[in-house]
């Protein structure tokens, strides 16, 4: 079952209505085609605008969803990645050129970026993040865009996630497939990515050994940044509770219900109400 977003948004539209008036003609030309989006119009522009997003990976899933954020206008993102380009990449990385091999992956996608959009606020962390860092970055983010490609990192952001009651939208693509859903603490039935997959359970394969198709992996990503405008601008249903399949091959998606685990060891539900808070304003 969708889950409808809820009225306490990330930005709280009521109190945008005088920021609308400061958006510049240029921000309304660039942002047009959006603004008349009935879901989004010129509030939903100005959320968009002013919300703080943590991407983590800027590899086959990250350059898609850092690219189409920045043309969308998500006004501060920040970009983590310890790696540097390399050629083996280029099949799928779209945030990457030649020219860039052996660059930090967060610097030549942080010029990408701003070839679409000067305006928008990029941060780059060249760093894996993990401990207390991974935990701040997260705090301070209004989302966290999962695009790693690891169970141990993912595990990680997850618990940060959790405590900081901060949404995570998390995809992966893998050979000629890929999937797709959103993880939201301050939604009380909300399953965490534990919930999902546990940790107990032997299921990291690589692309570098069993392959990709270049393009799933961003349509995968591209779906991640759809996730996020939904989020921000409260359109739609959201993808908490569902898990999105996709099979190129075929050409067919699936959807999978992904209830909560009371019993699970990071998200308990039975905690009471008064821990999951509101989201962040």
């Amino acid at each position: 079952m969708a889950e409808k977003l809820p009225e306490n948004s990330l930005t709280d539209h009521a109190s945008l209505d005088q920021s609308v008036l400061d958006l510049s003609d240029d921000q309304l030309l660039r942002y047009s085609r959006q603004i008349m989006l009935p879901e989004i119009d010129l509030k939903g522009q100005t959320a968009l605008l002013s919300a703080r997003m943590l991407i983590i990976g800027v590899g086959g899933l990250g350059s898609p969803v850092a690219l189409y954020l920045s043309a969308c206008g998500v006004g501060s993102i920040t970009i983590a990645d310890p790696d540097r380009v390399e050629l083996s990449n280029l099949q799928r990385q779209i945030a990457h050129s030649e020219n860039d091999i052996k660059l930090k992956k967060v610097s030549s996608c942080k010029n990408s970026m701003s070839a679409l959009n000067h305006e928008i606020n990029i941060r780059t962390l060249p760093v894996a993040l993990a401990g207390d860092v991974l935990f701040e970055e997260v705090a301070q983010a209004d989302i966290v865009v999962d695009c790693t490609d690891n169970l141990a990192t993912r595990f990680a952001i997850n618990k940060a996630c959790v405590k900081t009651v901060t949404p995570m939208v998390s995809a992966a693509s893998i050979r000629w497939e890929g999937q797709i859903t959103v993880f939201h603490p301050g939604f009380k039935d909300s399953p965490c990515y534990h919930c999902f997959h546990d940790e107990s359970r032997e299921l990291d394969e690589s692309c570098s050994d069993n392959g990709v198709l270049g393009p799933v992996v961003g349509v995968m990503g591209s779906m991640q940044a759809i996730e996020v405008v939904k989020l921000i601008t409260q359109s739609g249903d959201s993808l908490i509770g569902r898990v999105l399949l996709f099979d190129a091959l075929s050409m067919q998606w699936e959807t999978m219900i992904l209830p909560a685990n009371p019993k699970c060891k990071v998200c308990s539900r039975e905690k009471p109400l008064d821990q999951v808070k509101e989201w962040k304003k």
